[in-house]
């Protein structure tokens, strides 16, 4: 078979073809569009607060007694300039849709860029706390430093926490993209709008998906594939800004594969098992199971085997 050159002509057309389909395009075209966050360097700025949070974690830096608050300066600095320049482009991309021409982007991004930097000795607090829930609910767990280094729970909370306050201060687009950055890295999905107390442990982690208006109380642990997800997706957009999925109450445990959906309750104490499938309120201090599945045992026959006959 002849091979199919690809000629200048070919190459002409195709440009012609691919161009036409820009036109006209909103939301997914980034042509005349500087005032956008840039994905790649967000995620550069997020391993500088991993940095901070955890510091020596990621081995970019030799973190000693001695040197650590010139490390932490030297970050600190590296983290104001980049984050509030592109806080500053996620404000400007917002007033590009909203026709806003107050001109203060600038100033917005540096104020919710100093306001998270004050918040990460608390972002620290609560995820010491989560590291311990970690240790405490899982036996196979060898050290906290384990835990910090390898468990996807930890990196997909600590992205969330941070994201969380850039959310609550209504920066467009880098929350969603800080979150979902995460997301692909450990399977699992938490919306920054969430509300998350203190001590939570996601055990295994894949498969977890915590929706944007999800409220969750102190010393929760979830398993792998819990959904706590709305009802009624179809609405769409009608449903934006509604409180629509689940409060779950302190000491809460919920089992793998647990579907929880619509603004309910989950009490205090409630322990919900495998499988389950709720769409009401649950009291605080029950256990929620599904009944015993009904098992069929079958003995495996014996295989014949043919003699051979030796010659």
């Amino acid at each position: 078979m002849a091979k199919s050159k690809l000629t200048s002509e070919k190459i002409e057309s195709l440009v012609e073809q691919i161009s036409r389909t820009y036109q006209g395009d909103s939301g997914i075209n980034f042509i005349d569009t500087a005032n956008l966050p840039v994905r790649g360097k967000i995620i550069e700025i997020l391993e500088l607060l991993t940095e901070l949070l955890f510091p020596g974690y990621t081995g970019k830096r030799t973190v000693t007694k001695s040197n650590i608050r010139f490390i932490v300066g030297d970050i600190l600095c590296q983290v104001y300039t980049e984050l509030s320049e592109q806080i500053e482009k996620a404000y400007k991309y917002r007033c590009r849709l909203e026709n806003c021409e107050s001109g203060d982007c600038r100033l917005l991004a540096e104020n919710v860029t100093r306001y998270l930097m004050s918040q990460l000795p608390q972002i620290r607090e609560m995820l010491k706390g989560d590291v311990k829930a970690a240790f405490r609910g899982d036996p196979a767990a060898q050290s906290y430093e384990e835990i910090v280094i390898s468990y996807p729970c930890i990196t997909a909370i600590a992205i969330y926490r941070i994201a969380h306050e850039l959310y609550v201060r209504e920066v467009p687009l880098i929350p969603r993209i800080m979150t979902e950055y995460a997301h692909a890295r450990t399977g699992i999905d938490i919306n920054p709008g969430a509300t998350i107390g203190k001590n939570f442990f996601i055990d295994h982690g894949t498969g977890v998906v915590i929706g944007e208006t999800t409220v969750i109380g102190d010393n929760v642990q979830i398993y792998q594939s819990v959904t706590l997800g709305a009802l009624a997706p179809a609405k769409g957009q009608a449903l934006r800004g509604i409180k629509r999925h689940p409060t779950i109450e302190d000491n809460v445990v919920i089992y793998p594969d647990a579907t929880i959906l619509g603004d309910i309750t989950i009490g205090k104490g409630v322990v919900i098992g495998g499988n389950v499938w709720i769409k009401e309120s649950v009291p605080a201090g029950v256990t929620i199971s599904t009944p015993h599945p009904d098992l069929v045992y079958r003995e495996h026959k014996a295989k014949k085997t043919k003699k051979v006959r030796s010659s």
